[in-house]
């Protein structure tokens, strides 16, 4: 009677010790997973909805660097890596823009590329810098647990207040 009793135990122990931890959102999850490993196959990003920000928004500060991920087709630039934080703050910047029906979607591409650009430079002026991508961390932070409903958020531009714009 023992034998039995301690294999019982050791299955539920080696099953709980080999599950793997479930995040809040396991859609966000998944796709977090893929850039980082470089295995997001899609041409497009994923349809998202805006109860899937404050997931997105767990990832907006991370500098992995990723190199397989959907690039807006209509673009001339071609950046072949992207910082992961500055990717799904382009992810979240796509679900307001597809809320909106914003003039500037492109399939659901928000803009022509997940860069940073100085807003007001005569010319453009691309940054990669981290206190850009700092900025506009804090900035979707702030404008998502902001005190507005959900429909007046979305028709603000959560960098409107920063230096930076969307390529």
């Amino acid at each position: 009677m023992k034998l039995p009793f301690k294999l019982l135990l050791l299955t539920l122990l080696a099953g709980t010790i080999g599950c793997e931890k479930q995040g809040s959102n396991p859609e966000v999850e998944k796709y977090i997973r893929q850039l980082r490993s470089n295995s997001y196959t899609a041409s497009e990003l994923p349809a998202f909805k805006p109860s899937d920000i404050p997931a997105l928004l767990e990832y907006r500060s991370s500098t992995i660097v990723i190199s397989d991920f959907p690039h807006n087709g209509i673009s001339s630039l071609w950046g072949p890596e992207c910082k992961l934080g500055v990717y799904v703050l382009w992810t979240i910047e796509s679900i307001r823009a597809v809320e909106i029906n914003s003039k500037y979607l492109i399939g659901r591409f928000p803009s022509q590329n997940p860069i940073l650009a100085l807003r007001n430079s005569q010319e453009l002026y691309l940054v990669y810098d981290a206190k850009s991508q700092n900025e506009a961390a804090k900035a979707y932070y702030e404008w998502w647990y902001s005190g507005y409903s959900l429909n007046d958020k979305m028709k603000i531009d959560p960098l409107e207040d920063t230096d930076y714009r969307w390529h």
